[in-house]
């Protein structure tokens, strides 16, 4: 599905926070989102995801302004998995799980086979098919994020927005998370602090400033030495990986 928005504008009383932000992402392609902290990122996936209601413009799902789809179907079309969460109740693995398929059960339906092979499905994409019957709470902050990534993988979902999805993970699995979410047949976008995760695995990378686009392209287009300078205020040498001819950036100190 494709995704769409068109001058967005947002703000909290006089703030703004997203400002004339218009932007495109073809079906199945992976959209970075990358900017200093506080740069808006956060605030425009909730925007995209329908989260947060726009002062203006809109965004628009597989040609459908979300304004005007109910949440629950909206729910059955794209998933969001949030920087951190958390809860004081007993449940286990599988139980968080289990609610990714609330959008598609009425209240009166049983647990069925699809849903239970879309758990069991989830679970295994991140590496957590062993600790399903395990304690949320006796969980790492790293097993809980992969926790809510299989949670969005069991909606099954045509869009999945993802806001800092590597926090708390090991460099193992920050790769393994972000190679499953590229190689998944949907559309996703993705807010990322790690400028060289973005390279390896973004299609394209949207560079936000002061809740503004800055610059927008492939990843050797908008990577550059100068941008981090500009944007991210560091010096930087930018390379081409060797195998994979995507940018590299090692960071210096001046």
């Amino acid at each position: 599905m494709s995704v769409i928005a068109e001058n967005l504008h947002w703000g909290v009383k006089r703030k703004t926070i997203v400002s004339g932000v218009s932007l495109t992402v073809a079906p199945g392609e992976t959209l970075g989102l990358i900017g200093p902290n506080g740069s808006g990122k956060s605030s425009l996936l909730r925007l995209l995801a329908g989260l947060r209601t726009p002062v203006s413009g809109r965004v628009e799902i597989n040609g459908q302004d979300i304004a005007r789809v109910g949440r629950k179907a909206l729910s059955r079309q794209i998933a969001f998995v949030q920087q951190s969460a958390a809860t004081d109740t007993n449940v286990t693995v599988r139980d968080v799980v289990r609610l990714g398929r609330t959008p598609h059960r009425s209240a009166l339906a049983g647990w069925s086979a699809a849903d239970e092979a879309a758990v069991a499905n989830a679970l295994d994409l991140v590496d957590m098919v062993e600790r399903r019957s395990q304690p949320w709470q006796t969980l790492s902050g790293g097993e809980r994020q992969r926790v809510h990534i299989a949670r969005a993988l069991a909606q099954t979902p045509n869009v999945m927005f993802l806001d800092e999805p590597t926090n708390h993970l090991d460099i193992h699995h920050q790769i393994e998370i972000l190679r499953i979410v590229r190689d998944l047949d949907l559309t996703s976008i993705v807010a990322l602090h790690d400028l060289n995760l973005a390279a390896m695995f973004c299609d394209r990378i949207v560079v936000l400033e002061a809740g503004a686009v800055r610059a927008c392209g492939t990843p050797d287009a908008v990577l550059t030495r100068d941008l981090c300078r500009e944007v991210f205020r560091v010096a930087a040498d930018v390379s081409g990986a060797p195998d994979t001819g995507r940018p590299h950036i090692r960071f210096r100190a001046e």
